[in-house]
């Protein structure tokens, strides 16, 4: 009797050992298969993600450029009619329209880059230190079209426009999508 539950052990264990082996084999033939499809299956779903935001990207760089555009002193100066206005008025006209474009696209960071937004970021401050900077060389008595001249003077100075500059950072972001 003692013999025969030993060999019954002995062949349970067999035929569980061999069980375990081939489920060990099926596993390692079947997993590059899995993997396959599991690495498919994100591939689509990336696609699918890429096809909604790519308009919204592009939209949110079309966005980006034209807030650089728009706050840009030489333009601004020319839109918001410098010479109707005193050299304080035009300072706090402009920080204000710097600031309102800034926050109307503040959400456009979420489609560009790192690089696109630090550029606006960057160029947004750099506008209002500007303003300041020429609006405080001015005497009180300076008329919005003096100011104007100074800001649009420090501009020129300038060996490379940062506004043309910050425009090729978004359009080169942009290139890297395509």
């Amino acid at each position: 009797m003692a013999a025969f539950s030993y060999l019954f052990l002995l062949d349970i264990l067999k035929y569980t050992v061999a069980g375990i082996g081939i489920i060990y084999v099926a596993f390692y033939l079947f997993k590059p298969l899995l993997d396959k499809s599991q690495t498919l299956q994100a591939l689509e779903i990336r696609k699918a993600i890429s096809n909604q935001t790519l308009p919204m990207r592009l939209q949110a760089y079309e966005r980006v450029v034209l807030l650089i555009d728009r706050i840009d002193p030489s333009n601004m100066i020319i839109r918001l009619n410098a010479n109707a206005y005193s050299a304080a008025e035009l300072y706090q006209i402009i920080l204000n329209e710097v600031r309102t474009e800034y926050q109307h696209n503040v959400t456009q960071q979420i489609y560009v880059s790192p690089q696109a937004w630090g550029a606006v970021r960057r160029i947004k401050e750099d506008t209002i230190n500007l303003v300041t900077n020429a609006t405080q060389s001015l005497p009180p008595s300076a008329t919005g079209l003096d100011l104007g001249k100074a800001v649009l003077n420090h501009l020129a100075t300038l060996e490379s426009n940062p506004y043309e500059i910050a425009i090729a950072i978004a359009r080169k972001d942009m290139d890297n999508i395509f």
